[in-house]
């Protein structure tokens, strides 16, 4: 048993065991979008086609090779935009649709309304490798 930290209460940072362990990460970019990622990490992303412009099937395999970022504890390496030869490779767990986001409209004066819906394709992906 570990004795209470007199700051925090909880155990002390210098103390636990799970402290010196370093987790290897990217940042890369899909979708407009940048994702902080871990091998092991499932993330939802903007949708993903095929080679023939159909959605990608579930257990194909993902590379990405917009790596901005690339860090494993002792060392970073950025790149300016992009790292050379870095690409984190993942694994399509499925395609989907995510909730119904409800777009209302009303001008007061007229009482005149609008109702819009709107749901988002993903993918799912689960992060194999970054190399």
């Amino acid at each position: 048993m570990h004795p209470a930290c007199p700051r925090t209460g909880g155990v002390c940072i210098l103390e636990n065991p799970w402290y010196h362990l370093t987790i290897m990460f990217a940042v890369i970019e899909t979708g407009g979008k940048q994702y902080k990622v871990a091998k092991g990490d499932t993330i939802q992303i903007e949708r993903l086609d095929g080679a023939d412009g159909s959605p990608a099937q579930a257990g194909a395999q993902i590379s990405f090779g917009q790596v901005l970022l690339k860090a494993d504890g002792s060392s970073v390496e950025v790149g300016a935009p992009f790292i050379a030869g870095a690409s984190v490779d993942g694994t399509m767990v499925k395609q989907g649709r995510g909730d119904k986001k409800i777009i209302f409209k009303f001008h007061s004066k007229t009482r005149h309304m609008r109702k819009k819906g709107h749901r988002q394709d993903y993918s799912e992906v689960k992060i194999t490798e970054i190399k």
